[in-house]
């Protein structure tokens, strides 16, 4: 039979265990439930209306939590583990030496006849023990040790309001901004209801929070318990002297003399001492003491509870001003217009970035206009949901989401191409073709397509027309302004010429220097004889030939070629040529006419003279 019982006993245990936990479920659940009243609360106008129906949410999960908390049984389990028992009757026998040996035999003797001076010891004794530092410390302790079990209570009670907040947080923001708008906050909400195991559990106690790394709303329970236990701690021996001073006074004023008979007549010098020893040391004290921690801890954390559904209020609405600060823009038109709204109700949790960020590009470049328009035509909804990075970073550098859809539209897979190479930067999308533009990517060299791309289109088409090797190695030894010279060239002669030109330059691409100067170009293009234009320019002239110099002017004087490159060709002779021309023309016009005569006027002195003499 035995050996039965022993293997029933653990399996009714279970079962009872068991029962236990399931009928907890029910209350929990109810004590979660919103009331129809909660939830209209939830829908409140402002941020005020939702921080009180938060705060009512709070405060009636926190007392359901605590509902079935028993005070007097914490602080028995407490007090035995203390032995405060043995701690108070070793502090009484201290405090009762302490006042015996300060006091007179005449004020002890007198204490056995004077009320007042028996209440004086008495109150001197208690204060003594209730004050003393070793009392206090296992106060102390013994709220230490009660903060950590009802910490666990209310931490997991605050938890088990996370549903109704959450609720209560879509309730106030569903009907105003959209099911999105109301999950992103309300999950968010959520998180900070939680405790990571990782980081440490529900360890309240008056001295430090053993808990690292939680500044959300559990965080913010333990702090406030804490808070309220030490101060408990700190005024705990004023009330326990309050509470059992009325008691001990009442035993020494009515009890004298009975408890007298009881004792020794040596006693009798000590006065009342020996009987508020005894009743310090009664079971009937402690058990008042005891009663009265129960009492003051339920106070405290009854005062707490408020405390800690406020401060879950203010960090709940924070959570949302925090949200609607974060996506102002957003937030303000879903607020204002319906469709939008409904937009929103469609956008991830993880899109609201990039939503703020388009929403912000079109309100700068477009106006409010503009994002209804891009709402009605779909580009809103692409741009948030399928522009690829490489887009949005176009579109972020040019501060237009049109650009960004244009250069995505012609590059389509190539776009982070044209980001690296900074394609957008030098050139609108409008600009290229799909064929061009990966012609342009496929040179693969960033200093050639960053020139390239500086280049007119009309430019660019001329020059793709060059093996790619040969473009490439142009592209890296001329500048923007030389190529285009040379584009122009390619479009502006015969093809014999052009092609002589494109050599000569290939070969040694020193020669644009002379060559890209838009004089010299539009000259030679002008030119009636192109090629003998391109001729001259190219023929090598390391000195001064009088022969090369007549030979280029006969083609000018013949109108072949045009005469502003004969300048440019020869300037030191045409200047030369020039000055002893004139030197020439002013030797001949000396030999032909002769000097000046001179003429000289002098005056007579006589007949100056006499006019002098006249006046006088």
């Amino acid at each position: 039979m035995s050996t039965a019982l022993r293997h029933v006993r653990p399996a009714i245990s279970c079962l009872t265990a068991a029962a236990l936990v399931l009928a907890q479920i029910p209350t929990a659940r109810a004590a979660s439930a919103m009331t129809r009243q909660e939830y209209e609360a939830c829908q409140a106008r402002d941020e005020n209306g939702f921080r009180a129906a938060i705060e009512t949410l709070t405060r009636r999960g926190l007392q359901a939590g605590l509902a079935n908390v028993d005070y007097k049984v914490l602080v028995a389990d407490e007090w035995r583990r203390g032995n405060i028992d043995d701690l108070i009757d070793r502090e009484v026998d201290r405090a009762i030496g302490e006042v015996r040996e300060e006091s007179g035999w005449f004020k002890l003797w007198s204490s056995l006849a004077s009320r007042e001076k028996a209440q004086e010891l008495a109150t001197t004794a208690a204060e003594r023990v209730y004050r003393s530092e070793p009392m206090k410390k296992a106060i102390e302790g013994l709220a230490t040790g009660l903060g950590k079990e009802i910490g666990k209570r209310i931490e997991l009670a605050t938890i088990d309001t996370a549903g109704p907040a959450t609720q209560c947080m879509q309730a106030f923001l569903g009907r105003r901004y959209g099911a999105t708008v109301a999950r992103i906050v309300a999950d968010g909400a959520g998180k900070e209801y939680s405790i990571d195991p990782g980081k440490g559990g529900a360890h309240v106690s008056t001295g430090q929070v053993l808990m690292e790394g939680s500044e959300g709303i559990a965080g913010t329970v333990v702090l406030v318990v804490r808070r309220q236990l030490s101060n408990m701690a700190s005024r705990i021996g004023q009330r326990v002297v309050g509470s059992i001073l009325g008691r001990l006074v009442s035993v020494v004023a009515s009890g004298v003399g009975i408890v007298l008979i009881a004792k020794d007549i040596w006693d009798f010098r000590h006065g009342v001492l020996p009987i508020v020893a005894d009743e310090m040391k009664a079971k009937a004290t402690k058990d008042r003491v005891r009663e009265e921690l129960a009492k003051s801890i339920a106070e405290q954390i009854g005062d707490g509870l408020k405390e800690i559904a406020e401060k879950t209020a203010e960090r709940v609405v924070e959570i949302w001003l925090e949200f609607r600060r974060a996506h102002a823009k957003v937030v303000e038109f879903a607020e204002r217009q319906e469709d939008f709204k409904r937009f929103l109700e469609t956008v991830k949790a993880e899109d609201m970035p990039r939503l703020d960020e388009i929403v912000g590009l079109v309100l700068a470049g477009e106006g409010e206009a503009g994002v209804l328009k891009r709402l009605s035509d779909g580009t809103l909804h692409r741009a948030v949901t399928g522009l690829p990075p490489a887009a949005v970073e176009i579109a972020r550098e040019t501060r237009s989401l049109e650009t960004a859809l244009q250069w995505s539209a012609v590059a389509g897979d190539s776009l982070p191409k044209v980001v690296e190479y900074e394609v957008h930067r030098r050139a609108q999308p409008e600009a290229f073709t799909k064929a061009s533009l990966q012609r342009l990517l496929g040179l693969q060299d960033p200093l050639a397509v960053t020139r390239l791309a500086s280049l007119t289109p009309a430019a660019r088409t001329s020059l793709f027309e060059l093996e790619t090797g040969e473009l490439k190695g142009l592209a890296r030894a001329l500048d923007e302004t030389q190529l285009d010279s040379l584009a122009r060239y390619l479009t502006g002669l015969d093809k014999a010429s052009a092609q002589r030109v494109l050599r000569a330059v290939a070969q040694t691409p020193a020669r644009m220097a002379e060559l890209g100067k838009p004089r010299v170009r539009d000259a030679i293009i002008a030119s009636s004889d192109q090629a003998a234009a391109v001729g001259m320019m190219l023929q090598a002239d390391s000195l001064p030939d009088p022969t090369l110099v007549l030979e280029h002017l006969k083609l000018v004087l013949q109108g072949r070629v045009n005469p502003w490159l004969m300048w440019e060709k020869h300037p030191v002779s045409l200047a030369a040529t020039g000055l002893l021309a004139l030197i020439l023309l002013l030797l001949t016009r000396r030999l032909l006419l002769g000097t000046r005569p001179k003429i000289v006027v002098q005056q007579s002195s006589g007949i100056a003279g006499r006019g002098r003499g006249g006046r006088a």
